[in-house]
């Protein structure tokens, strides 16, 4: 199937040619008749799958065969809702791509800036905004945004509005929303509250559920290294020397976490810069820009700052600290290993977070292979998919990879020499208490 099976127009056919996009992915393919229907969608699909012009694309189409004929400024007549700055402005430039043939206005507004340019560009009139809760509210309380015109309606990763503590602020927002519209829900988990305000904001809903959360694109090669808490930092930096890493997208569970990493590559003669909620939106963009072009080879993120990050190619995702929600140990490597490339993913495990691995493990239903010959991995440790006959406060003490031996890529290609000095630890690792990340 191509973008021309998908009864699309010439403008937009004409745009995505220039993008160099002629094929749909399996979202694009099953999403768009639908909304070209009118009718309203719920589609369970995680980052990566093309979401964005599954409803960019026929949103652009309906808004420009249902011109209004009034004069005057123009209306807002379709809203997009997301929780991130990043990835707001993503949404706002593949809008600007797909709609470059067209007469439409578009616009993005996000907190952590000056509002002044944000309502200069409202107040000029737009067709589509694409905006974050906070700072809609805000300038919809100021009397800058109106919403009554509104045709078409997307809430974006309503799964992570959920983690970020926006489902009240979502909730005002659909309040001021006219009950005659077209509602797109996408979200890549429904837990039980998003499921419930999934079927406050749907109509009859189309479902599109595509890549399951709980799978991992077998174009990504996925290790572990098994690794005390202080020699992490020794860890990446020696991996970062391996030449065939192109590109290294770092995660860290905090903001402070992120910062330290870092100080810690600078000082080692690595160039590296962090994004995160505390750093101003000109910082964040900046060092977005400069990992995007190539110019910046190591990137280190929260997972919440890193939603909308999409680079072509991306050589190696990197779990400097592994998450405590096994759902986005998938959206983190699913940034490689995309559109057929090869990815590689590394995850720094230590003791406190073996509980947090095995939940992964569960979830993507396989063992990640140990990579246990390396100078600054402990040998001889392993986490089961299961844990028989053991307590919830316990986890195994020395097992053995999945194979019974190391494996793995080893780092530079050369044989680790201080392996031996770590397989005499034998210690019982206990479950760390649970916690949302702090970002």
């Amino acid at each position: 199937m191509t973008f021309s099976d998908l009864n699309l127009i010439e403008p937009i056919l004409k745009a995505l040619d220039a993008e160099g996009y002629t094929t749909p992915t399996p979202i694009q393919q099953q999403a768009i008749p639908y909304l070209l229907e009118e009718r309203d969608l719920l589609g369970i699909a995680q980052t990566g799958t093309g979401k964005t012009a599954a409803f960019a694309i026929p949103i652009l189409q309906l808004l420009d065969q249902n011109k209004l004929s009034t004069k005057g400024p123009r209306a807002i007549r379709a809203l997009i809702l997301t929780p991130t700055r990043e990835l707001a402005i993503q949404i706002d430039e593949s809008i600007a791509a797909y709609g470059r043939h067209m007469n439409l206005r578009h616009t993005v507004i996000f907190g952590g800036v000056s509002q002044h340019a944000q309502v200069n560009a409202l107040r000029a009139g737009i067709d589509i905004l694409v905006a974050t809760p906070g700072r809609l509210l805000d300038l919809m309380g100021q009397g800058y945004i109106n919403l009554r015109s509104l045709e078409r309606f997307v809430l974006d990763e309503a799964d992570r509005m959920l983690d970020m503590g926006f489902i009240h602020d979502v909730r005002k927002v659909i309040a001021q929303l006219p009950t005659r519209r077209q509602s797109l829900f996408f979200s890549a988990t429904m837990p039980p509250e998003v499921a419930k305000l999934a079927d406050t904001i749907l109509n009859k809903p189309a479902k599109v559920e595509v890549t399951p959360v709980s799978t991992t694109a077998d174009t990504v090669d996925q290790v572990v290294y098994f690794v005390d808490k202080p020699n992490k930092k020794k860890l990446l930096v020696d991996v970062l020397q391996e030449r065939a890493i192109r590109s290294a997208l770092v995660f860290t569970r905090t903001k402070h976490g992120a910062d330290h990493v870092v100080k810690d590559l600078r000082k080692a003669g690595i160039e590296a810069e962090a994004i995160h909620g505390n750093k101003s939106q000109n910082a964040r963009q900046r060092a977005l820009s400069r990992f995007k072009s190539g110019e910046l080879r190591v990137l280190i993120a929260t997972d919440i700052a890193a939603r909308g990050i999409d680079v072509d190619e991306l050589s190696c995702v990197i779990n400097y600290e592994i998450p405590n929600i096994p759902e986005t140990y998938v959206h983190r490597i699913g940034r490689t290993g995309r559109a057929g490339h090869e990815g590689r993913a590394m995850s720094f495990c230590d003791e406190e977070e073996q509980a947090y691995l095995r939940d992964i493990q569960k979830l993507i239903g396989k063992q990640i292979p140990v990579v246990s010959d390396h100078e600054y991995a402990m040998a001889g440790v392993s986490v089961p998919l299961t844990r028989p006959n053991q307590s919830r406060q316990q986890a195994p003490a020395n097992g053995a990879s999945a194979n019974g031996r190391p494996n793995g890529p080893r780092p530079n290609g050369q044989p680790g020499g201080g392996g031996n000095r770590n397989r005499n630890r034998n210690r019982r690792f206990g479950q760390p208490r649970r916690e949302e990340p702090k970002v």
